[in-house]
């Protein structure tokens, strides 16, 4: 997993991070009881991730894409991603998580909210479950509030978003 990526320069540490993100790395349990919540088995890629730092703010915060989005015509950005947990109002289960995407803010219940995005709610980047089921391997989208909710493929899985993160500078 994540073979020969570079984690060291990932993460974009402060004290934003720390306080909205960041949470102690999960237990099994806790992984277990958040996935029983959200009723979707999570990536091993993703929990892989969240094992060496639950959340966070990456350095590189875009994603290329092929088609406009109401952020940019060629890219996506995201804020941070959500950890495994309950504390933090950034988190899967948290005040701000996925399902309180799904249940107050409308958004398609296709799968779980992973990053938020800077336009404050009005898009976010989902795992999708709607072609593999609720245990299978998610794709990564990104679902746009501001145009009628579209939904964009970004990754065939979370490994393959994270790796094609790419630095604002790029744009």
């Amino acid at each position: 997993m994540f073979e020969g990526f570079d984690f060291l320069n990932f993460w974009a540490d402060s004290e934003y991070a720390r306080k909205e993100y960041v949470s102690e790395p999960p237990s099994d349990q806790l992984i277990a009881d958040v996935e029983g919540e959200l009723g979707y088995k999570l990536p091993a890629s993703y929990i892989w991730l969240m094992k060496r730092q639950n959340g966070g703010i990456p350095v590189n915060t875009c994603f290329p894409t092929k088609v406009p989005t109401s952020w940019a015509e060629d890219h996506v950005a995201i804020t941070g991603f959500f950890g495994i947990g309950r504390e933090k109002d950034c988190s899967l289960c948290g005040a701000l998580g996925s399902r309180f995407m799904i249940e107050e803010w409308e958004y398609p219940p296709i799968g779980v909210a992973i990053c938020d995005c800077p336009s404050a709610g009005h898009d976010m980047i989902f795992l999708d479950y709607r072609e593999c089921g609720p245990s299978g391997e998610p794709k990564v989208v990104h679902v746009d509030q501001e145009m009628d909710y579209a939904i964009t493929l970004l990754a065939d899985s979370f490994e393959d978003f994270v790796r094609g993160l790419v630095s604002e500078d790029c744009f």
